[in-house]
């Protein structure tokens, strides 16, 4: 997940810095992402195959721009069965990140089939996100995303979320239950940015998806909110059962004096 305290610049100086290939980025982009004023990352596809040794995870990061635009960037993360380091590369947009896996991997992955216009990369696909970034803290209605789950103490992942709420109007006994027969599991950042609050404090706002699968095939999700828009600026974290009630907390605590 990436750190809530961790500023625009900072991220995209670390996304930058890791990839392989940023230097084949534009330079006239590279000089735009530079005014980046707030950004959104996402885990949007993962693939591990420890059998063949192959393991691979697709991030799209998109930027808030202060001229009013916004660019996405697709990160490509990866390992190969001859090297147990992880390598990333970034792309500006899914057709090249498509590319890419059809090159390391020689298959053509879900990654390189053509999206609906809302879901392509660069600025064209990064103009689905610009109003929730825009806004910050809006409320929104629930969305469907792409998610492929990792089966993976998934139980445990769901009653460790469940404890670390601290609201009181978290999921209660009946979600607990049902979450005892999770198998599988995806995490997915959702929203993340910073706040400057009515008393003149900055807080960090992020949002995850917690979404599981249960053993009758059933699909359950919670939501996270994780800020510091709190009395003494400490960390804390609430859990609700939609996106919409989780994004409305979010916006009490942006306006809470």
């Amino acid at each position: 997940m990436s750190d809530p305290y961790e500023t625009t610049e900072a991220h995209l100086e670390r996304l930058l810095g890791r990839a392989l290939n940023s230097f084949d980025l534009p330079d006239r982009l590279v000089e735009r992402l530079g005014t980046a004023l707030a950004h959104s990352s996402s885990l949007y596809t993962t693939h591990h195959s420890p059998s063949a040794g192959l393991w691979r995870e697709t991030h799209r990061h998109t930027y808030l721009l202060s001229d009013g635009g916004a660019v996405s960037l697709w990160e490509l993360s990866y390992r190969l069965r001859e090297d147990r380091s992880t390598r990333c590369e970034v792309f500006t947009s899914k057709d090249e990140l498509g590319l890419a896996v059809a090159r390391l991997f020689g298959e053509a992955p879900s990654e390189g089939l053509p999206l609906p216009a809302q879901d392509r990369g660069g600025e064209e696909g990064a103009q689905g996100d610009l109003a929730e970034l825009g806004a910050l803290l809006a409320a929104s209605a629930p969305c469907r995303r792409r998610r492929e789950y990792t089966p993976e103490q998934s139980a445990d992942h769901a009653r460790r979320v469940l404890r670390r709420a601290e609201n009181a109007d978290r999921p209660g006994e009946g979600v607990a239950t049902l979450l005892r027969s999770a198998y599988a599991h995806h995490i997915t950042q959702a929203f993340g940015g910073r706040q400057c609050l009515p008393d003149g404090r900055d807080a960090g706002f992020s949002l995850y998806e917690h979404a599981f699968v249960l053993l009758d095939g059933s699909e359950l999700s919670l939501w996270e909110v994780e800020h510091t828009a709190t009395p003494d600026g400490r960390h804390m974290c609430e859990v609700y059962e939609s996106e919409a009630v989780a994004r409305g907390a979010m916006e009490l605590r942006g306006r809470v004096r």
